[in-house]
């Protein structure tokens, strides 16, 4: 009998079995031979068992078939079951992975970045105060001029004769006014005249020389003299009115004169100009020039109601052009509305840049960053952390034993890639980011920590 050797992955090889199975077909055919040898020989001598190792060789061949079979089939089958159960069990039992990120509170210093418009700091229209034609133009657009610097020169000859037919009014009312005056002295004369005769009659009557009718006579013409003398006197006032109204007219006409040279009220650029030599223009319509003081400008911006407590005059400001980005311009802020918006809710502040470069222009588009300072910052989050819902926005907390829970939150500014939270959580709360539909009320998940981008420095908006 062949001797059993383990080989291969279950203890035996091929070969092996087959040896063995050899082995007992052997065995089978020499126990089947011997009755028939007996039945052959009857007489002989008598038949003979199978011996006692024989019968143990049988059991031990059987036994290491059995054993074969064992590590061959039934053990490996029953590992790869076991291994299969236990790969169910670990996938049913696996928590659903969620990544994760930290909320931090906001730095105390912070960047507020609003639009605004840029404009002159003082902007005037030039209108025509005298009706003519355009003699001489001397100023065109875009030429800086200064104050009192003539910019055009109007032609009008019936102002002239205006001044003239003023100036003959007046001589008319100072002769007027003179005969005023010799009227009131000769009434004056009369008067004192009128006065004497009557204290002489008076004093005739004292001594009967005369009638008292008379002397009451005079009396009447004195009294009558002295109202003449008011009236006189009113009519030197009357005639001083009309010589000082006569005056005046012709102190307004030769104002009107001095308009016709066009003047800069201010130094500054002339930004628009609608006139031309010949072009006829109308006292108080005609638009002439537009002149703007750009040495200083001044930006105006409309700040959200959340941060209009944090604007206040004399506060500093950067001011940034798309098109100049590394050219920042320093401005103050001068003044404010210190009033809210009823239609926007903003609060309009005023922010002066010096302009000496000229770098700057009126009606420019700006960004105006403001740096302040919160006593109590916010907490930050990244923006894809928040969810917004019929019941208003809010986040998933990982909490204890890494299980879910939703917290309602307060919104404050919004900054694209990043959100204040002004209430609902705390400080360093694990929040899930762009939670799935595995992630609900209280599941139990399995965090992934994921580096927060832009948790220092300063928050901008």
């Amino acid at each position: 009998m062949s001797e059993i050797r383990p080989g291969g992955r279950n203890g035996l090889t091929e070969n092996s079995e087959e040896a063995l199975r050899a082995e007992i077909e052997a065995l089978r055919r020499q126990l089947a031979e011997r009755p028939a040898e007996s039945h052959a020989h009857p007489h002989g001598h008598r038949s003979k068992r199978p011996s006692a190792g024989v019968l143990w060789s049988l059991a031990l061949v059987g036994a290491a078939i059995l054993v074969a079979a064992f590590f061959a089939g039934y053990l490996p089958q029953t590992s790869r079951e076991t291994a299969l159960a236990k790969e169910s069990k670990d996938e049913g039992a696996a928590l659903p992975p969620v990544n994760v990120v930290l909320a931090h509170r906001s730095p105390a210093k912070t960047e507020l970045v609003l639009p605004g418009s840029i404009e002159a700091i003082t902007e005037a229209p030039i209108l025509a105060r005298a009706s003519g034609y355009i003699r001489k133009r001397i100023a065109d657009i875009g030429d800086h001029v200064k104050e009192g610097q003539e910019l055009a020169e109007i032609e009008a000859p019936e102002l002239g004769h205006q001044v003239a037919q003023a100036r003959t009014q007046v001589q008319q009312a100072s002769s007027a006014l003179e005969e005023a005056n010799a009227n009131l002295e000769q009434g004056k004369t009369n008067t004192e005249m009128a006065r004497l005769t009557s204290e002489r009659w008076n004093s005739l009557v004292a001594r009967g020389a005369v009638a008292r009718q008379d002397a009451d006579t005079y009396r009447a013409q004195y009294e009558a003299q002295r109202a003449g003398m008011q009236a006189l006197e009113k009519a030197v006032a009357a005639a001083k009115s009309n010589v000082s109204g006569a005056e005046a007219n012709v102190a307004r006409l030769l104002e009107m004169q001095s308009y016709l040279v066009v003047r800069a009220p201010f130094a500054g650029v002339i930004t628009q100009r609608n006139v031309d030599t010949g072009a006829l223009v109308n006292e108080g319509n005609t638009l002439l020039y537009r002149i703007a003081q750009n040495d200083t400008l001044r930006t105006f911006v409309n700040v959200p109601q959340a941060d209009a407590v944090s604007i206040h005059v004399g506060q500093t400001a950067d001011v940034t052009i798309a098109s100049m980005p590394s050219k920042k311009f320093a401005g103050t802020v001068t003044r404010t509305a210190n009033a809210l918006d009823p239609g926007t809710r903003t609060l309009l502040a005023e922010v002066q840049v010096s302009n000496k470069e000229g770098l700057l222009l009126p009606g420019m588009y700006a960004q105006v960053n403001f740096t302040t300072l919160r006593a109590e910052p916010p907490i930050i989050i990244q923006g894809d952390a928040l969810i917004l819902r019929s019941n208003g926005p809010q986040v998933a907390v990982v909490g204890a034993g890494d299980v879910i829970h939703y917290a309602k939150v307060q919104v404050g500014r919004d900054y694209g890639d990043r959100v204040e939270i002004l209430g609902g959580i705390d400080d360093d709360a694990r929040l899930v980011v762009n939670p799935g539909d595995v992630v609900q009320e209280g599941v139990k998940v399995k965090p992934m920590m994921l580096a927060a981008a832009n948790n220092n420095g300063n928050n901008k908006k």
